[in-house]
């Protein structure tokens, strides 16, 4: 088992764009035996035969992970209205989908099922009555099943991120922080953030960025250790100091050698 200090090492499965057999080599050469896995898949052609491929697997699945395809991250701005549980357009489909990821997750014995929820806004009183009905629906659903729903940290602060969690005081909503998002959204450093939301944080994306210096655009993701995540080891100290018991998962979305990159961050992490 690769480990970083104390904290299991992962990956998760769509930063090798689902093929499982190459996601089994490479974990295997790697040395990787924890994996957060996405669960779409099983929703698609063939997904039977992908849940059955999962299932033959000697993984220890630290999270699944769900996503929307009315998602569209070509713009900050984009992202804002078509992310998570927002659009009213698609609440109906998205709940349905969400509810069926919840039943593989527990078919598979796994605690967490992570997602995008969609943008936290504090400001328009009816949004976010809208929003926090759907996320207590959605919550509620997964405590029957014995799950816990993780929130990615993504366009929001975290005071912003832990003010929603702190009214909703519900025992089946946790985060799974991702570290890159706090500079690609341009929403605050990292080792702050962690510390804000340190009762909540579950999971982990192991993920780096370079902040944008026009406002308004995302910043740019890069392989683990080189961009501004972890300057000083500030980022790994925090977890430490928190007491962050969870699995960390590299996750890759950019670049033409993911699979390297990969590497490269396993390599890091085992040396830090």
């Amino acid at each position: 088992m690769v480990k970083c200090g104390t904290w299991p090492v992962g990956v998760c499965s769509w930063s090798l764009h689902n093929d499982l057999p190459v996601i089994a080599e490479a974990m295997k050469k790697m040395g990787l035996e924890h994996i957060n896995l996405a669960v779409g898949p099983v929703f698609e052609q063939n997904g039977s035969e992908y849940l059955k491929t999962v299932k033959k697997q000697n993984w220890k699945i630290s999270a699944t992970m769900i996503a929307f395809a009315h998602e569209d991250y070509s713009t900050l701005d984009r992202i804002k209205l078509t992310g998570g549980i927002r659009p009213d357009e698609h609440w109906k489909n998205d709940s349905a989908l969400f509810l069926k990821a919840l039943d593989v997750t527990a078919e598979l014995g796994v605690p967490y099922l992570a997602f995008h929820a969609g943008f936290i806004d504090h400001t328009d009183a009816e949004y976010a009555r809208k929003f926090y009905d759907r996320m207590k629906y959605l919550a509620d659903a997964a405590a029957k099943k014995k799950v816990t729903v993780l929130m990615e940290t993504g366009q929001e602060t975290a005071q912003e991120l832990k003010m929603f969690l702190e009214e909703m005081k519900h025992p089946a909503l946790a985060v799974n922080f991702d570290p890159a998002n706090m500079i690609l959204y341009d929403k605050g450093i990292p080792a702050e953030a962690v510390r804000t939301l340190a009762p909540w944080v579950k999971h982990l994306h192991v993920k780096d960025a370079i902040r944008t210096t026009q406002p308004g655009q995302w910043g740019s993701e890069v392989p683990w250790g080189e961009g501004q995540v972890n300057s000083n080891n500030s980022f790994l100290k925090a977890l430490k100091e928190i007491g962050f018991q969870g699995t960390m998962c590299i996750e890759r979305e950019a670049g033409e050698k993911r699979l390297e990159d990969i590497a490269l961050a396993v390599s890091r992490l085992r040396k830090a």
